[in-house]
Parts: C-alpha cells; structure tokens; sequence
C-alpha cells in the first residue's frame, strides 16, 4: 500500500484529535458566502518520503497531477507571476486585471545575483552548484523576501528548497509556512517530488528523499467532515513515476515527460463552494 496515504492519515488524525481550533478569533479567510473561515491547525509538521521506493501520489482520492505539474514548471521553470500564462485557474484569484500576482513565486526565483562565478537566478545557481560543487552546503532557493512582501499577491506559502547530494543521490528539505490539507497537501507533495525528479535528472543524480516541514499545517471546518471520510478509506499501491528518458535539460520537460502508471485511486468527489476565497 502507498505510504504517502498512512503518512497523509495519521497526519490527518493528530491535527483533528491533537490540534488547536481557532473558532472565535478574527481570521483573514472566507467562505464564498463571507462566513470566516476557521481551523484546526497543529504547528510543525515534518514528513519523509523516499522518493526511491514510490511516488507519494495519495490513493485515497486522485490527484490531479497533470495540472500539479503544470503549476510548478509555471513557477520553476518558466519563472512566471502571470497567471496567463497558465492554463489552469488555481491562481486567478490572487491576480491582477492583467494577470500577474506581483512580484511572488516564479518572479522571485528568477531575479539575477552576483557571485564569483557570474550572475546566476535561483535555479540556475541550484543547477550549477548540483553540477561542479556537489558537497555543497549551501544549494537552497527562498522566496519568502521580505523587501517584495507588500508587492505580492500572494506571500509564499512552500518558500524554500534545500538541496543536498548523498551518494549519489539528490535530497530536499521543502519548507512550507501554511498548508490547506486537504487541497494541497498532497498536490504540493508530489509536484515538489518531480521537481526533486527534474532536478536530479538534470544533474546527474537519482532522487532520494523529500523531506516535507510545514510551519502550519490546518484542516478547515468545512473540510472536517470530508477528511474524516476521506481517511477511513482502504490505501492501494502507489503508482509509478515515468520520465521521458531522452529529456536531461532542466529547462526542456514539458507535462507530457510525467506519466503515472498503475495508478488506479478511489474515485473522487468534487466539492462545490468549499475552496476558502483567502489562505
């Protein structure tokens, strides 16, 4: 059976039975129909996923994992902050009237900085030091600057990546502020796990583990129900991840690279209204 989903579970588990409410207090989030919208919400998560022995693709619902794929070659790969540019409409609400959500996510990662090397972005510096200085301990990306806060549509929510080669194999600490659990969790799981994937193909390394830490990790109240649905179902083997293996240049995967085999999950619900307009 998928570890990911006895890792989703028992996660789920501690922030119902072990978490903090926080019913009463003035909260930023709201329902379509302006009612607040609360949560239960445990402080500091930290998860490990070999990414060696499977693909942490949840079995217990199916993952939309084409449109995860789209989302982070959006911001990794084409560095971007129009939502325009993407053919999903995840973003469109932290958007402009022209569609970019400030100076956040794929804006941040492609700013150019000095080093004794030349000028590097975020990923190409996390490229060339993966490629000529892989003791190194200091290949990380951070999103989360302070001075562009004000011009964000969005802060941050997973904000940095650090990366570390052992043994050949290509290892991240993905750090994360505030998590929805039932709508990202998994979605940021597994679109950072090929991102591991992109990475270490185009270095040279296999992927070994993601190491998930999410500083608030919550489960609104309308979710309350559909979690605890959600849990009691039966987890199935996970998938296989497939790469396009003619595909080495970081810059080159498209969606169609990614292919889950054998996946073969419960069947999913759609849930009208119950997306918080504010995260």
């Amino acid at each position: 059976m998928s570890q990911a989903d006895l890792t989703f579970i028992q996660n789920c588990k501690q922030i119902l039975q072990a978490g903090v409410s926080d019913a009463g207090q003035a909260v930023r989030p709201r329902w379509e129909d302006s009612t607040p919208a609360h949560t239960v919400r445990v402080f500091g998560l930290v998860n490990r996923y070999d990414l060696s022995e499977e693909f942490p693709a949840l079995t217990l619902r199916r993952l939309s994992f084409k449109n995860s794929i789209k989302e982070i070659l959006w911001i990794w790969q084409q560095k971007s902050n129009n939502v325009n540019e993407l053919d999903t409409r995840i973003w469109d609400a932290w958007a402009d009237e022209t569609g970019s959500i400030g100076k956040a996510y794929g804006y941040q990662l492609g700013i150019k900085h000095k080093y004794p090397e030349g000028e590097f972005d975020q990923v190409d510096r996390a490229l060339y030091d993966l490629k000529h200085n892989r003791s190194s301990r200091r290949i990380l990306t951070n999103i989360y600057n302070h001075e562009d806060l004000h011009a964000m549509g969005l802060y941050p929510c997973a904000y940095s990546l650090t990366l570390g080669v052992t043994n050949g194999r290509l290892n991240a600490i993905l750090n994360q502020r505030s998590q929805d659990f039932l709508a990202a969790n998994n979605w940021n799981v597994c679109q950072y796990s090929v991102l591991v994937h992109m990475f270490a193909r185009a270095s040279g390394l296999e992927a070994g583990e993601l190491i998930h830490v999410i500083a608030d990790a919550h489960i609104y109240d309308r979710h309350i129900p559909i979690i605890e649905e959600l849990i009691q179902k039966e987890p199935r083997p996970a998938p296989a991840l497939k790469i396009n293996p003619d595909v080495i240049d970081f810059y080159k995967f498209t969606v169609d690279d990614f292919t889950l085999e054998d996946y073969k999950p419960h069947p999913s619900k759609k849930y009208s209204g119950q997306i918080p307009v504010a995260i």
